[in-house]
């Protein structure tokens, strides 16, 4: 997924997503350890898109503040 779709889905589904990635991470971690991860960058490419959804989530927060903050 791309930022683009990722920009595109709403805070819950983003939230929803984040979910699922963390859990995926968890699983390849320990197939890893257990030998059974052929392709051991699934592991980067998890928490690259962790790290891809929380940019997202923080961006859309800041938006959030400063625009509750030119209101007031």
């Amino acid at each position: 997924m791309d930022m683009e779709e990722m920009r595109s889905l709403t805070t819950a589904q983003l939230h929803e997503e984040l979910e699922n990635t963390h859990r995926e991470l968890f699983n390849l971690r320990f197939r890893a350890v257990t030998r059974q991860l052929a392709n051991t960058s699934e592991v980067g490419k998890a928490r690259k898109t962790i790290a891809r959804i929380k940019t997202v989530l923080r961006q859309r927060q800041l938006t959030e503040t400063y625009a509750a903050e030119e209101t007031a």
